[in-house]
């Protein structure tokens, strides 16, 4: 997958620095607190010293993760993250290309002073880094992780630990095995981590099966009260206010997922979840087939994402925010009347 000078550099690099940081974006997912977690342990098992810092909070459905209780994060400890900086000689980006991903975090990241390394599976990554490990073909950051480990012929490092968190960030990433997933690859990858001692099912239940009674009220609010359909353009969006957040005691990652429950509707090819926040609205697109809603979002919405998968955000209040997404749709009309066969 990658180049041996590549692996040769970034073998180099582990084995001249000092401190190791590994960071990943604002409002962490699956994917980013797996591809973190592993890396942290890979890289500790290699007796390097590494923290492990993220913006925010990351959902609490995975806090039972190994080593999720050793993350640092930023939103409460800023003046241990700055000391960790201070001290840093290798920063590695995972699971996003562009430093403005850290949210509250980017000026820290920008001022750094030591090396930049990102590992991502998102288009386009951003400049500035003196090592790039980028696979747009990748199920996850995970999955690129697992290789990086296997390149650097460390394979056998790979413990339980490990696998528990590269086992859920390529969980996670592809909706449980639903989407960006067609790639054998991936697959041999989930079975080498279920040898290495993952409970599968057990994995699956301690995030899909560990909803808190809000969360749960949420969704079927959401879905009931706040979904519109429009048959016509094959689309569906569902919208949350702030006051709806509140109502229902919003907590980081109860809306994770939701984005993808229209698109069960058999004539729906776009979904979108549509999420008041502080200042700005977010917008989580979700396609089927080969429509990209990357594209669509970094020109009408200020952002991107994967084809299939991808966010952005508004400006303006939200009655004005569902007009403006329906007259985007509706310029991809045609493209979105299809069915997906076999």
């Amino acid at each position: 997958m990658f180049q041996d000078k590549e692996l040769s550099a970034l073998k180099n690099l582990l084995t001249s620095t000092g401190n190791v940081i590994l960071t990943s974006h604002h409002n962490p997912d699956g994917d980013a607190v797996g591809s973190l977690l592993a890396m942290y342990h890979y890289l500790k098992n290699k007796g390097l010293n590494v923290a492990a810092v993220l913006p925010n909070e990351f959902p609490e459905f995975y806090s039972w993760m190994p080593g999720a209780d050793e993350i640092l994060i930023y939103e409460k400890q800023s003046k241990a993250v700055k000391e960790v900086f201070e001290k840093g000689g290798v920063v590695f980006s995972l699971d996003y290309n562009a430093f403005h991903r850290v949210g509250q975090m980017t000026d820290l990241l920008k001022n750094f002073k030591g090396k930049y390394v990102m590992i991502d599976h998102h288009p386009e990554p951003e400049n500035g880094y003196d090592l790039y490990f980028s696979n747009i073909d990748s199920s996850s950051t995970g999955e690129i992780v697992y290789n990086i480990i296997k390149g650097l012929g460390d394979k056998e490092l790979i413990n339980q630990d490990i696998a528990v968190a590269l086992y859920v960030a390529v969980m996670t990433d592809t909706g449980s095995f639903s989407y960006s997933c067609n790639n054998p690859e991936t697959y041999r990858v989930t079975a080498d981590l279920i040898e290495k001692g993952v409970d599968a099912s057990k994995v699956h239940k301690l995030v899909y099966d560990n909803y808190s009674v809000d969360r749960l009220r949420l969704m079927g609010f959401a879905l009931s009260e706040r979904m519109i359909v429009w048959p016509e353009l094959h689309s569906a969006v569902i919208y949350l206010t702030k006051e709806d957040l509140t109502r229902f005691n919003y907590k980081p990652g109860d809306t994770e997922g939701l984005v993808n429950y229209p698109l069960s509707i058999a004539e729906v090819n776009v979904s979108v979840l549509i999420t008041e926040k502080e200042r700005k609205i977010r917008l989580s697109f979700r396609s089927k087939g080969d429509f990209a809603v990357n594209e669509l979002v970094k020109k009408y919405f200020d952002g991107g994402g994967h084809k299939n998968a991808a966010g952005g955000y508004s400006y303006v209040n939200m009655q004005q925010t569902l007009k403006n997404v329906k007259s985007v749709l509706e310029k991809y009309k045609k493209d979105l009347d299809f069915k997906i066969e076999y």
